[in-house]
């Protein structure tokens, strides 16, 4: 008798496909706090994209994925000034896609921050992640568009032996 101890991520070669394309309505944002209701559609994008991830058996990018959705759809809520933005999540040749879609043009850049700095890293940690995963990142369209790329591992993590 064979037993496996914990279920493997995917069981089978993921092959491209569409995962995510969600819109949200937020109130178009000039300065301050960011307001509660569009914080709560960030959320609700971040649950989504996290649900995704699990029914496409992606689980070893999970983490990746949460910071990375966080700190994109955020970025674009605080600095777009649109009434409307876009998640796109696609499996393609490889690498995981995530596209996040204000229709607004200007072009995300990173930025150098003061230690004591309470915002501003957002674009460093989406930098620093895409990197560790063995993809990139940047802006299109004229910057209506913020995204990044993730290397799909071959291999899910914690496959566990066999044992008979």
């Amino acid at each position: 008798m064979t037993t496996t101890a914990v279920r493997p991520s995917r069981a089978v070669p993921l092959r491209d496909a569409d995962l995510v394309d969600q819109w949200v309505d937020i109130a178009p944002h000039y300065g301050g706090p960011l307001r509660k209701a569009d914080a709560h559609r960030v959320g609700v994008l971040r649950r989504i994209a996290a649900a995704r991830i699990r029914h496409y058996g992606l689980e070893d990018l999970l983490d990746e994925v949460m910071l990375l959705v966080s700190e994109l759809v955020t970025n674009a809520v605080l600095h777009s000034r649109t009434s409307r933005i876009g998640l796109m999540m696609a499996v393609r040749d490889g690498f995981l896609h995530i596209d996040v879609i204000d229709g607004m043009p200007g072009y995300a850049t990173l930025k150098k921050v003061s230690a004591d700095a309470e915002s501003g890293r957002g674009l460093a940690l989406v930098e620093a992640v895409v990197k560790e995963c063995g993809g990139n990142w940047g802006t299109s369209d004229a910057g209506r568009k913020t995204w990044c790329r993730l290397a799909v591992p071959q291999e899910p993590k914690g496959v566990p032996e066999e044992s008979q």
